[in-house]
C-alpha cells in the first residue's frame, strides 16, 4: 500500500507515526511535510493548497489512499479533486468542509437544527457592526467567517477593543477575504474540552477527549495561538458530559449535516465549553486538531489505517475503535515573538533516545542538519498512567531539546490537575 498524506506540521507527523504502525503500508508521501517528517515518510516539494498538483501526484504514483489534514484544502475541495481520479481519501469533501470553512455557515446550522452555541449575530458591514457594539454586552467574541489559521477569533473585554477588531477585520482586511463577514457572539465561561471523532457520516465515534491551550503566554496571557499544548483526556469531561455531547451535539451534527445535503466524512473536531446552561459548541473544525492530535493518537490502541478506511467506506459501526487507558501531555516548543513576528534558521538538538516522542511541526533540513523554519517549531509528547507523570515526563523531554530562541509555556496541564484535585 502506497499512502499519501497532505500537510506539513505537528499533526501531519503524528499521524503519520500513527499511520506507519500498519504493516500493509509500504510507502508514505508527505505533500509537502518538513524536516522532521522526512524522518517518517518520503517528502515531496508540492504545497497543500496546490490541488492540481497534488492530484497529478497521486495519480501518477498510484497512490492507494490519501490522507487531507489541514483544513485549507479540505475547504478548496482536496478530497472531491483525488476521489474524482479514483483516489480513496479520508477527509470531508467540500460542500461538508464548510462547516469550518464558515462561521456563518455553521453557526446557522446550529441556529437551524437546536444544537446548543453561543447567541449571535451575523455582519458583512462594519458600520452595522459598530453600531450594534454601542449596546452589545461586553466581552464580547468577534470572529472572522473564514479560516484565519486559528486565529481569527478576537475575545474583547471592553467596547473599544471590541470595535477595534471589527475594524481590524473587516476595514484593514487583517484575515484577508476570511473577514468579508464577521460574526458577534456571546461571551461564554466555563471549562473547554476539544473531542476529535471520526465519522462516516451515519455513525460518530469520539476520540479521547483533550485540553489545548492557545494563548501564548504561561497562565492564559498574550496572543491567541495554534495551540501551545494539550493533555489527554480532559477531566471536565465526565462520562455524564459525554452522554449530553453525544445526545445533544455529536448526533445532531452529523444529522443536520446529512439534512442539508453535506454528509462529512473524516474527523469532525468539536471544540466545546461547558458552561452553568450545559455544553454549549464553541467552533467545529474539519480535521483533526494541532496539537491536539499529539496527544490523541499517541493513546489510541487500534489500527489507525484500519479506522480510516472504514470511515472513507461507511463501515465505522462495525469498526472497533479503543484507546488505552492512559494520560498524555503535548508542550509545544515556539520560536520566540510567535505568533507574531520570530527568526528562523536555528539548529535543533533532539537526543537520539527521545526522537519518537517529538513531532516536528516548523523544522527544515538544511545540509543535514535540522532547523528552525515555523512559529511552533515542535510538540513534545509524553504518554504515562497518571496525567502529572505526563506531564512531568514531557517537560522533562523538552529540557533535553535545544534551538535558540526557544520558548514553551510553563504551566501545560495545570488547570487540568487543578480540576482532578
Amino acid at each position: 500500500m502506497k499512502l499519501m498524506v497532505v500537510g506539513g506540521g505537528g499533526r501531519e507527523h503524528a499521524i503519520i507515526k500513527k499511520l506507519k504502525e500498519n504493516k500493509e503500508i509500504e510507502k508514505i508521501y508527505a505533500l509537502p511535510g518538513n524536516g522532521g517528517i522526512a524522518a517518517d515518510a518520503e517528502c515531496v516539494p508540492v504545497g497543500a493548497t496546490d490541488i492540481d498538483s497534488i492530484v497529478k501526484f497521486a495519480v501518477e504514483n498510484a497512490i492507494d489512499y490519501a490522507v487531507v489534514a489541514p483544513d485549507d484544502p479540505l475547504v478548496l475541495g482536496c478530497v472531491d479533486a483525488l476521489e474524482e481520479k479514483g483516489t480513496p481519501c479520508f477527509g470531508p469533501r467540500k460542500n461538508a468542509a464548510i462547516i469550518e470553512g464558515s462561521k456563518v455557515f455553521s453557526k446557522n446550522l446550529m441556529k437551524k437544527y437546536g444544537i446548543p452555541t453561543a447567541a449571535y449575530e451575523v455582519f458583512d458591514n462594519a458600520e452595522q457592526a459598530l453600531e450594534y457594539l454601542e449596546t452589545a454586552p461586553v466581552p464580547t467574541v468577534i470572529k472572522a467567517d473564514g479560516l484565519a489559521l486559528g486565529k481569527g477569533v478576537i475575545i474583547a473585554d471592553t467596547r473599544e477593543k471590541a470595535k477595534q477588531a471589527v475594524i481590524s477585520i473587516m476595514k484593514d482586511k487583517q484575515f484577508g477575504d476570511s473577514g468579508n463577514q464577521i460574526v458577534i457572539e456571546e461571551f461564554l465561561t466555563g471549562p473547554e474540552v476539544s473531542v476529535l471523532s471520526f465519522t462516516d457520516g451515519e455513525t460518530v465515534v469520539p476520540m479521547i477527549s483533550s485540553m489545548d491551550h492557545k494563548r501564548a503566554g504561561d497562565y492564559d496571557t498574550g496572543l491567541n495561538t495554534g495551540g501551545m499544548g494539550t493533555v489527554a483526556p480532559n477531566p471536565y469531561y465526565t462520562e455524564a458530559v459525554a452522554e449530553e455531547c453525544m445526545n445533544k451535539i455529536f448526533l445532531p451534527t452529523i444529522r443536520a449535516m446529512k439534512a442539508e445535503g453535506r454528509p462529512f466524512k473524516g474527523c469532525l473536531y468539536f471544540g466545546l465549553m461547558i458552561t452553568r446552561d450545559g455544553v454549549k459548541v464553541i467552533e467545529y473544525n474539519c480535521r483533526f486538531g494541532d496539537p491536539e492530535t499529539q496527544v490523541v493518537l499517541p493513546l489510541l490502541k487500534s489500527d489507525l489505517f484500519t479506522v480510516m478506511r472504514a470511515v472513507t467506506d461507511g463501515k465505522l459501526a462495525e469498526t472497533p475503535v479503543e484507546f488505552d487507558d492512559k494520560c498524555a501531555a503535548c508542550v509545544i516548543m515556539a520560536s520566540e515573538g510567535y505568533p507574531v513576528k520570530y527568526e528562523k534558521g536555528y539548529e535543533i538538538t533532539i537526543p537520539e533516545q527521545i526522537a519518537d516522542k517529538v513531532f516536528v511541526a516548523g523544522a527544515a533540513l538544511k545540509e543535514g542538519k535540522l532547523v528552525t523554519s515555523g512559529g511552533r517549531v515542535l510538540g513534545v509528547t509524553a504518554v504515562a498512567d497518571t496525567l502529572g507523570k505526563a506531564i512531568d515526563n514531557s517537560y522533562y523531554m523538552v529540557g533535553q531539546i535545544h534551538f535558540d530562541n526557544a520558548f514553551y509555556r510553563h504551566d501545560i496541564g495545570k488547570r487540568a490537575m487543578e480540576a482532578e484535585i
